[in-house]
């Protein structure tokens, strides 16, 4: 999440990358410009080695610095938005209507995916929706270039240099390759996953098919605590599911809300 502007740049910046580099006293060093994305390439590969194979870091010696992926990084605005003015900016009423239609051309989709992970289809059309339009929006940014580009920013490069090893083993599996493409933060798939949930949750096939990446997207509901018929609105039992999904609290209401209309509640 973006946070507001610190009247000493610079000096926040040094924190950050001290900090960074505090945790990872072995690790490529952080930066916060195209500058140094090179060096860290080569300093991250030659970490990686023994964890992770030849082809995966051929694969990662080819990324370039993704200028997109870190205006995206900087820019997300609507999320401190009210709920309001977030479903009015992302579209809410036309994903409710689109969703409620879904549920029912789709509805023995729905079922099986329900009686498999006890995940109704409103928050599953919800995260759809909001995520791509309903796989119609899924990004044309490079992967890997993404994924590694954030594990070289230093504004949460622990977080992304787990998302990037989770990368190159999707490589090694044939599931991700260097020209894959999808959203600015490394996201794939109809549900926008990273690399490390597709490792953890991902049911098999690829996530550009929608059955599979609704399968996976209630897997990942379901393994972060969702319990069978309880409700998912704010203070329900299953809203901490929906805020593991993202942790921006105007999404989290968003997908409730958005949910409980499709699902008629």
């Amino acid at each position: 999440m973006t946070r507001s502007g610190d009247k000493r740049p610079l000096a926040a910046a040094a924190v950050a990358a001290l900090v960074c580099l505090a945790g990872r006293a072995d690790a490529a060093q952080c930066g916060n410009s195209a500058a140094g994305f090179d060096a860290w390439k080569r300093e991250f590969a030659e970490e990686a080695r023994g964890r992770a194979s030849a082809a995966s870091l051929s694969a990662l010696t080819g990324t370039s610095y993704s200028s997109a992926t870190i205006a995206a990084d900087r820019g997300q605005k609507s999320f401190r938005l009210s709920l309001e003015q977030f479903l009015a900016k992302r579209g809410g009423p036309a994903i409710v209507s689109r969703g409620r239609a879904l549920k029912q051309s789709q509805a023995a989709l729905f079922s099986s995916i329900e009686q498999r992970y006890g995940v109704p289809p409103g928050p599953l059309l919800a995260i759809w929706g909001m995520e791509t339009g309903f796989g119609a929006v899924r990004g044309n940014v490079n992967t890997l270039s993404a994924v590694a580009t954030l594990a070289y920013d230093c504004r949460r490069s622990a977080f992304f240099t787990d998302q990037l090893y989770a990368a190159l083993t999707l490589v090694d599996r044939g599931i991700l390759s260097p020209s894959t493409r999808g959203a600015a933060h490394g996201e794939i798939g109809h549900t926008q996953f990273l690399p490390k949930s597709i490792l953890n949750y991902g049911t098999g096939g690829s996530l550009d098919n929608a059955s599979n990446a609704l399968n996976a997207t209630a897997n990942f509901l379901k393994a972060h605590g969702w319990r069978a018929g309880a409700g998912y609105q704010p203070g329900e039992p299953n809203f901490a599911a929906i805020q593991g999904w993202n942790s921006a609290s105007v999404y989290q209401r968003a997908i409730a809300l958005i949910g409980q209309r499709i699902d008629g509640e």
